[in-house]
């Protein structure tokens, strides 16, 4: 007897056939979504615990960022950065009040955005430190995880980021992330900057040691080199911080920021810098046709205002601390180590478990979706307008899959 075809399948067997297999998603065609919910082809709603790896912070279609959006999109979409727009500069205000950094420069991706940052972090060493052209250094961690492009796959340790793609940049120094004897031995003259995630997201939502940004901070500062934190996933509230390093107080010289400053309308990222080193740019260096277009403004700037009058922030804080609660007092064995900061959680399961995936499918089946990742570790990231009762649900589910 033959297996009953549905829409689900039909899609999937067309993007098999015609598309690159470059991911493994799970087995759900999402047509719909609002709030913490998707709704696949075939009517199933899920409620969503990945948030597009955080890019819907503010909750799926958000009915303030998209209004923004349609009407941007009825007036002006595309100028190129050839001439002017009138979105443009409202953005750059809003994100350096908020942020606390004196300029923005606005990208697409968030691989766009760390590219500009690595490209900024270089030409600070040779123009402000004074380091030997091209000998200018960056120290990262292991276990990163900053994009997909060429440069940046070069300095990853992740096989599969980095399968044949070669040959890489040189100028970069891997040291184990939350060692700062590491780092502070990894330091040289030619050293121009630390660039790190404060919480490693893709790697299973690892946290450093308490003190590890302050550390870092500390080096920076007595070696003369840049501190730049990648703040893409972390940062624009998923911690219960507006940013990640706001944990240990400190402030870096640079950040990267995307995913949750689009609303997950539209592609949209920035790298937000103190003058020292954003005044290394100059017309015709560095640029991007649609970096800065009026619609990715206007949806980032919409975006801005839901996380700030909605307080999500502090609510993120607040629902933080009970999933984290709630994930602790799970009944299962299954569980090597639970690692929780804000809505964003790692749950380390034990090898003897058999690996995440086939827990992320019984979730599926029993309406919640989240995202395994390196082999053993189930991601938590919820949109942040999730409410208790339905964290309570959630964790519910995952007990229940895991005893």
């Amino acid at each position: 007897m033959s297996t009953p075809t549905t829409r689900t399948s039909d899609l999937i067997a067309q993007e098999t056939q015609f598309g690159a297999h470059n991911y493994h998603p799970l087995d759900v065609v999402a047509t719909r979504g609002e709030g913490v919910f998707l709704t696949d082809v075939d009517g199933k709603q899920y409620m969503d615990f990945l948030a597009a790896y955080s890019a819907v912070n503010q909750g799926h279609n958000h009915p303030r960022i998209g209004e923004a959006m349609i009407a941007q999109i009825k007036t002006l979409a595309l100028t190129s950065r050839a001439f002017r727009n009138d979105q443009f500069p409202p953005l750059l205000e809003k994100l350096c009040r908020l942020s606390g950094f004196d300029k923005a420069l606005m990208m697409n991706s968030g691989a766009e955005a760390v590219e500009t940052a690595l490209k900024a972090m270089r030409k600070w060493g040779y123009d402000k430190k004074g380091i030997d052209y091209p000998q200018a250094e960056i120290i990262v961690a292991d276990g990163n995880f900053h994009g997909r492009t060429t440069t940046i796959v070069g300095f990853s340790t992740d096989p599969d980021s980095t399968s044949r793609f070669g040959p890489f940049t040189p100028g970069f120094v891997i040291v184990p992330y939350g060692d700062l004897d590491a780092v502070a031995k990894a330091i040289t003259p030619n050293t121009c900057a630390i660039f790190m995630e404060p919480i490693q997201g893709e790697g299973g939502v690892v946290i450093p040691p308490k003190g590890f940004l302050q550390g870092l901070r500390a080096l920076a500062d007595a070696h003369n080199c840049l501190l730049v934190l990648d703040e893409i996933q972390s940062g624009l509230g998923r911690t219960g911080k507006l940013f990640a390093f706001e944990h240990e107080g400190i402030r870096p010289d640079g950040i990267t920021i995307g995913k949750a400053l689009s609303g997950g309308y539209y592609p949209v990222s920035a790298f937000l810098a103190s003058d020292a080193v954003m005044d290394v740019f100059t017309p015709g260096i560095h640029g991007s046709t649609y970096g800065g277009n009026p619609l990715a403004c206007a949806v980032a700037s919409a975006a801005l205002d839901v996380l700030v009058d909605e307080d999500l922030v502090a609510r993120t804080e607040t629902l933080g601390a009970h999933m984290k609660a709630r994930l602790e007092g799970m009944a299962t064995d299954k569980v090597q180590e639970i690692r929780c900061i804000g809505l964003w959680a790692g749950v380390q399961l034990h090898p003897e478990a058999g690996g995440a995936r086939k827990y992320c499918y019984a979730l599926k089946d029993r309406g919640m979706l989240c995202k395994d990742t390196h082999v053993d570790t189930i991601r938590l990231a919820p949109p942040l307008v999730i409410t208790k009762e339905q964290i309570d649900w959630a964790v519910d589910q995952l007990e229940a899959v895991l005893s």
